[in-house]
């Protein structure tokens, strides 16, 4: 069993929205964290009682926020916000997107800056352990006053309106609910605002990615140095005083890794002596310069990520002081940015392996091996066409990583008139870790049938370790196959985290 979460509103990482997300972890609301919610929530009742003018409590939203709302109709307001903006389409975000983003909203509200009660925190992560979740379409957020549109389709549910699904069931919201031993809440003032204004829809599919891109890159050392294995590189290039003298901290661990891995290589002593070459291609020689970047992006992005889970961004924010204060923390630049940041960084991971996809096929540049790794080429095409797809694969990830967050479309009359379209950011940023995902496979099942024909000779310890755990899932190409299958094995096998070698896991 998983450990349980308990949250805070302070002190969730990226870890534990992983572990809630995925691993299904069990999770609860601190005492203290519900407290500290009611007090923010007895200001907004004192503010209502006093019939005082507060934004999104007594007046209407955005454009509309010179309207007053008459005492007797405030929580048709709330209702009527949820319905109104539950308007997104296209395809539904995966189970374990709606969980991140059902456990930040819930984060969000205990952290008590939201004037909600704490029965909204605690009904999401009832919901969360019983394994309901309802549909969300992944289109129709611009990321400015929050990700208005998806949360909405998330706050429908707790309202007992739409559907929940739970395992292979679907049904009606208010009947899953009850099945699970719920109840639909009711919202009172500021409650409906408060479920859907926020940062937590693509803060949720970015903290989900980012947690795939540490994996992708640890994988990345694995083929790479599979790849210098089987064309007979050498490992000088990964020296330590060489990344020393130039002081970049990503580039040192890259190398330090590739380093273990390469260790005890029999295939390089047998042509340490006699090598004519002088220096690698790029895709081999400038793995650490290359590979280095992607992790400092991704240690970037942590820190910005890991920040957000824990922000208060709802508007107004409500302190115990009495104030509430209008301001814009629902703006999704930050995360954004650092989205369209890390889409960069992976696209590198996709180009530079597909290059040295390239070289292990190239009869012209793979250092004596068989014509596309194949020993009856002509009758067999081997893996040539693997290399088209993996060039297929990093050619849109170019396209995808041009960045989002540079646009801008004023939206709600103009009142928001600049917008960061962060939800665009976390969407070709999950396109972008599935395909480099497959490219690293193709690169993992060419190395390792390069590494073949270099037998009895032994690569390095961390690249035996790859090797064999790719032979487990893919056999050696001794004719031609269809290999579809094969990718989607390893890939799968990439996604779990089970081909990077135990010798150095960096966080």
């Amino acid at each position: 069993m998983t450990n349980e979460v308990v949250i805070d509103g302070n002190s969730l990482t990226i870890e534990q929205v992983a572990a809630v997300a995925r691993d299904r972890a069990p999770v609860s609301l601190a005492p203290h964290a519900r407290q500290r919610v009611g007090a923010t929530r007895r200001v907004v009742e004192n503010l209502v009682a006093r019939s005082a003018v507060a934004y999104g409590v007594t007046t209407g939203f955005g454009k509309l926020s010179e309207i007053a709302i008459p005492p007797d109709r405030l929580a048709e307001l709330q209702v009527n916000l949820v319905r109104s903006h539950a308007a997104g389409v296209g395809d539904l975000l995966p189970e374990r997107e709606v969980r991140a983003m059902m456990l930040l909203r819930a984060n969000v509200i205990s952290k008590g800056y939201s004037g909600a009660r704490a029965d909204l925190a605690e009904l999401l992560l009832a919901m969360l352990n019983a394994g309901l979740y309802p549909p969300v379409p992944e289109q129709g957020s611009v990321g400015a006053s929050g990700d208005l549109a998806p949360l909405a389709h998330l706050a429908r549910s707790l309202i007992g309106e739409g559907e929940l699904t739970c395992g292979g069931a679907h049904g009606p919201a208010a009947d899953m609910l009850r099945r699970a031993g719920l109840s639909p809440v009711t919202l009172a003032s500021k409650e409906g605002l408060t479920l859907i204004n926020g940062t937590q829809c693509h803060t949720a599919i970015g903290a989900l990615a980012l947690v795939d891109a540490h994996r992708l890159w640890r994988t990345a050392h694995v083929a790479g140095a599979m790849s210098l294995e089987a064309l007979l590189g050498t490992p000088v290039a990964f020296d330590a005083r060489i990344q020393d003298v130039r002081g970049q901290l990503g580039q040192a661990a890259s190398a330090a890794y590739l380093r273990e891995l390469l260790a005890d290589s029999e295939i390089r002593e047998s042509h340490r002596l006699g090598d004519r070459r002088v220096q690698d291609a790029y895709a081999l020689r400038c793995m650490p310069q290359v590979h280095g970047p992607v992790l400092d992006a991704i240690d970037f992005a942590a820190g910005v990520i890991g920040r957000e889970l824990n922000a208060a961004t709802d508007n107004p924010l409500v302190f115990e002081s009495g104030d509430l204060l209008s301001g814009g923390n629902f703006h999704g630049q930050a995360v954004g940015m650092a989205l369209d940041f890390l889409a960069i960084a992976l696209t590198n991971l996709a180009t530079i392996s597909e290059r040295r996809i390239d070289r292990l096929v190239h009869p012209d540049l793979n250092e004596g091996l068989p014509p596309f790794l194949t020993r009856d080429a002509g009758v067999n095409s081997g893996f040539m066409m693997a290399q088209v797809t993996a060039a297929s694969l990093a050619s849109e990830c170019k396209v995808l990583a041009h960045p989002a967050t540079v646009d801008t479309i004023p939206t709600d009359g103009s009142k928001e008139d600049v917008v960061p379209m962060s939800m665009a950011a976390a969407t070709k940023l999950r396109r972008i870790v599935r395909n480099v995902r497959y490219v690293l496979a193709i690169e993992l099942m060419c190395a390792a049938q390069g590494i073949d024909y270099r037998a009895p000779l032994r690569p390095g310890r961390g690249v035996a370790q790859a090797q064999a755990a790719v032979r487990r899932l893919v056999a050696p190409l001794e004719r031609d196959r269809v290999l579809s299958g094969d990718i989607e094995r390893l890939a799968l096998a990439i996604q779990n985290d089970e081909l990077s070698t135990p010798l150095m896991v960096l966080s």
